[in-house]
């Protein structure tokens, strides 16, 4: 979950536990909520084997309507303590990357931020933490839903705090492979068909942290890091997760901990109020001012899988979001002109023929229940098999 994402959660919290309190009592909006000022976020860490990637982006207050400006012409550095500078270049605006670096695992580093506006913003010094392997990513199943799930250990019991994120990938097709089209008035073989699958991409925006401290060995077994409903329409045809593995200072995975319950409260009176969550960031020129982010510095592990349909229950019924186009609607000869001129409302499948052999019209359907691109990309991924 982006840090952006978890301030907008919390302030739909706060706002509906205000609503929930007693019409007698007093109105109160918390200072951060109401503030016309606006918090500088910092998303990312600073990867000691690989790319960095750290996104900047300002908050804006709970009743903005528009979407929260990035900080952009910033100039940032990854400062190794009484050492070497690393500069970060901004593509695209507000993301900034470093080179492929390998940090010094016996150094401490943290990241320095100019704005263009001339604010300087530090992380604490962090040391290294190195991310073991992941052992495998495997998957289960029960009667509503599939689960994935980690296995993972540090054999120098050095991690014992961990972080999970899951990038997601999923084939899909249409009902229909249109093998006609309407051109200037008429209809003719297709000439260029249209795909036969697209693939779509998602990110879990779920807080997934362990640890493993009341263990005597640093061991992760089977921890569930996704989970996916049977009727999910990730699992049409083939699903993909690449999970990817955080070790974590104390310090973060306290952060981590405390953004989770925050995002997962319910907002009733019966839940804690939200806590302002305080990460390692902060204004070198004032100390007062709110800086949202926790930047650590630890590599990163990764492992994919792939789950095919028919590995999966056949009782399983997936919700493909394309249960309107079925059955399809038909277009008599004479009605075409004004269906599907334009092919804005509706495009040809396949003819309907008379026992003589005559056609008298086409079974039609919308552009998004023929045409894949519509919800995703015809560009089959490098890692698809």
């Amino acid at each position: 979950m982006s840090l952006s994402t978890f301030c907008y959660r919390l302030a739909w919290v706060c706002g509906l536990a205000l609503l929930l309190l007693p019409a007698c009592t007093e109105r109160y909006i918390p200072d951060v909520i109401s503030s016309p000022n606006s918090y500088l976020v910092v998303d990312g860490f600073i990867n000691s084997q690989g790319i960095s990637s750290i996104k900047l982006s300002r908050t804006t207050a709970i009743a903005a309507t528009k979407v929260p400006p990035v900080e952009t012409k910033a100039t940032l550095f990854i400062e190794e303590e009484a050492g070497t500078r690393y500069p970060l270049t901004e593509n695209p605006l507000g993301t900034y990357t470093s080179a492929n670096l390998t940090l010094n695992p016996a150094k401490r580093y943290h990241l320095r931020i100019n704005t263009f506006a001339g604010k300087a913003y530090t992380s604490d010094f962090a040391p290294v933490k190195t991310t073991p392997a992941i052992d495998a990513v495997t998957w289960e199943t029960n009667p509503d839903g599939l689960n994935i799930l980690v296995d993972s250990h540090d054999p120098t019991n050095a991690t014992r705090y961990y972080r999970w994120e899951c990038d997601e990938a999923w084939e899909f097709n249409t009902p229909y492979r249109p093998i006609v089209e309407y051109v200037n008035g008429a209809i003719r073989p297709i000439a260029v068909p249209y795909p036969d699958y697209c693939w779509a991409f998602g990110t879990s925006t779920a807080i997934t942290i362990g640890k493993t401290t009341a263990l005597t060995q640093d061991v992760v077994s089977k921890f569930p890091v996704r989970y996916l409903p049977s009727s999910s329409a990730r699992l049409q045809r083939k699903y993909s997760v690449l999970v990817q593995q955080y070790a974590l200072t104390s310090e973060e995975y306290a952060y981590w901990d405390l953004q989770r319950r925050n995002t997962e409260s319910l907002g009733t009176l019966f839940d804690p109020l939200p806590s302002q969550v305080k990460g390692n960031l902060h204004n070198v020129g004032d100390a007062s001012e709110l800086v949202l982010g926790f930047v650590g510095v630890h590599s990163r592990a990764e492992k994919r899988i792939f789950i095919n349909h028919a590995q999966l229950p056949r009782t399983w019924v997936t919700i493909t979001g394309y249960e309107s186009c079925e059955p399809p609607d038909t277009a008599l000869v004479g009605q075409l002109d004004g269906l599907l001129a334009g092919g804005r409302l509706y495009v040809p499948i396949y003819p309907f023929y008379t026992k003589t052999g005559y056609i008298f019209g086409y079974a039609i359907s919308t552009p998004v229940c023929v045409d894949c691109r519509k919800r995703g990309s015809a560009l089959k991924p490098s890692f698809w098999p």
